[in-house]
């Protein structure tokens, strides 16, 4: 298939991938039939020039239409230098900013590590971010492991995102969104992992409540499943994203 579905803007995702830290098009990442990039982007980017077309995230309590909606989004941090968590999609609402984290293989094929350096303890994210910054330390002493779950990845974003949210003035949201691939390398991804991952997002979720951020997670299939009766368009978008990626 092409890179890319109809009616999404190619310039306009060109120009984000090449600003973004992945390289995706240079390594030819963008183009492997397994890209997680590519689901994201073209889910995503087609609601570019379209924001108040993009469906609400069930779950998700937000005031819609979006004003708004970005691929490959920097969420940076309270200070200047390093390297300052990407989001593979943003959504401006007038209520909230979402910062949506996707996934489609990496759960069931990267090895997690953590990575968080001391530059995270710094005392910058405010007094409700402390659910968080458990979450942090427990990483880090190998209190809470898993397996499927970049966990750390998540923290970072949600200490990018509760900086953004200060600058906007509006609360922030984490949107988990993966999906869940039959097989990987034409190899069947086991349903125990499946059910795995599951479980380890919920634990997440439950481990984070009452953070300045609040996390949601949701099935790629579960949210295009809630466009039926929407807009022809969008219903035909969602129909060919679940045909090209089969997340």
């Amino acid at each position: 298939m092409s890179n890319y579905l109809p009616g999404v803007n190619i310039a306009y995702v060109v120009d984000r991938l090449s600003k973004a830290g992945g390289n995706e098009i240079d390594t030819g990442k963008f183009a492997s039939p397994e890209s997680s990039a590519a689901l994201a982007v073209n889910c995503f980017a087609w609601f570019h020039e379209r924001p108040f077309l993009l469906p609400g995230f069930p779950g998700v309590m937000a005031t819609y239409p979006a004003t708004s909606v970005h691929v490959e989004f920097k969420a940076r941090f309270p200070w200047r230098g390093g390297r300052h968590p990407w989001l593979d999609a943003f959504v401006e609402t007038p209520s909230h900013i979402i910062g949506v984290e996707s996934k489609r293989y990496e759960p069931f094929r990267d090895k997690k590590k953590i990575e968080l350096s001391e530059a995270y303890d710094r005392p910058v994210w405010g007094p409700r971010m402390v659910t968080y910054e458990r979450m942090r330390d427990m990483l880090r002493s190998g209190k809470v492991r898993y397996r499927h779950l970049d966990a750390a990845q998540l923290v970072k974003h949600a200490f990018g995102l509760v900086t953004q949210a200060g600058r906007d003035g509006r609360p922030a949201i984490l949107l988990y969104l993966y999906a869940e691939p039959a097989a990987l390398s034409a190899r069947p991804i086991p349903t125990d992992d499946i059910q795995r991952h599951r479980n380890e997002v919920r634990d997440f979720e439950e481990q984070v409540i009452g953070g300045a951020v609040e996390f949601r997670h949701l099935t790629y299939r579960d949210w295009i499943a809630s466009w039926h009766g929407g807009p022809p368009e969008v219903v035909g978008h969602g129909a060919r994203v679940l045909e090209a990626f089969k997340p």
